[in-house]
């Protein structure tokens, strides 16, 4: 949605080895906000975009204007029954149907080879891939790892909203989400006591989160024991002061 960062350009790096030709989309999708959401303050800054894009040798904006996505007489929309529940489907209903109809909407206008979509949206990233399989485009989602500051934060475009106590606060999601993997890694495999142990983290910096879980990283349902071979995420979402944070870790035991 612009205001691009590390990560995004990474996506772009990551097209460049794949692909010949690299088109990035800047578009801040109305239908994906509710209408208690950050809308009309999200960062936009299109020049300095630009600049970013060119400087990584990207061949394509894609730019559109909303009138011309959702004209007046605009009524159709996907809406996923299953993966789209949990988690980001609870705490912000209907903001997947948003995102379903204008990545679909994308790929039509695009015709692309390769979908390049970030790991830190990984809720995201797992409709997309459903609704890719589901509706038989002929297109490949790619799923790219979190950039992170030196500190660990998961970059964000969300982040230029934090005061300086907060950005300091905003490393519990990923302190968290660490000793979660670490504690799974010496052999740990009961979901309830790895929350436990990751909850401290918010209850220590008096932080309340949205969620924190361990789902099946295909399904993104909810997991009781971790099993042998399996892919996991570790998920969560909390408010840092006035700012929406998500992260997650990818397990593989």
């Amino acid at each position: 949605m612009g205001y691009l960062h590390i990560g995004h350009l990474s996506l772009i790096r990551e097209s460049k080895k794949k692909a010949d030709i690299t088109i990035a989309s800047i578009f801040v999708n109305p239908t994906q906000f509710a209408p208690n959401e950050d809308f009309n303050r999200y960062p936009k800054d299109l020049e300095r975009d630009k600049n970013l894009l060119e400087a990584e040798g990207t061949d394509y904006l894609f730019n559109p204007d909303a009138a011309e996505i959702y004209p007046d007489d605009y009524q159709t929309y996907i809406s996923l029954n299953k993966i789209t529940q949990p988690l980001e489907g609870i705490v912000r209903p209907g903001h997947y149907k948003g995102v379903s109809t204008i990545v679909s909407i994308l790929l039509n206008c695009v015709q692309p080879d390769f979908a390049f979509f970030g790991q830190k949206d990984a809720q995201q990233a797992a409709v997309i891939k459903q609704m890719v399989k589901d509706l038989k485009y002929g297109v490949e989602v790619v799923v790219c790892p979190i950039s992170r500051e030196a500190d660990g934060l998961a970059m964000s475009s969300r982040n230029i909203f934090l005061s300086e106590e907060d950005r300091q606060k905003a490393l519990t999601l990923h302190k968290s989400l660490s000793a979660g993997a670490a504690a799974i890694k010496a052999g740990e495999r009961s979901s309830e006591k790895l929350i436990d142990l990751m909850s401290s983290y918010f209850l220590k910096e008096k932080t309340v989160f949205d969620y924190l879980t361990i789902v099946d990283a295909n399904t993104f349902e909810g997991v009781a024991v971790l099993t042998s071979p399996g892919e996991y995420y570790i998920l969560t979402a909390a408010k840092i002061g006035n700012t929406r944070l998500i992260d997650n870790e990818l397990i593989k035991i």
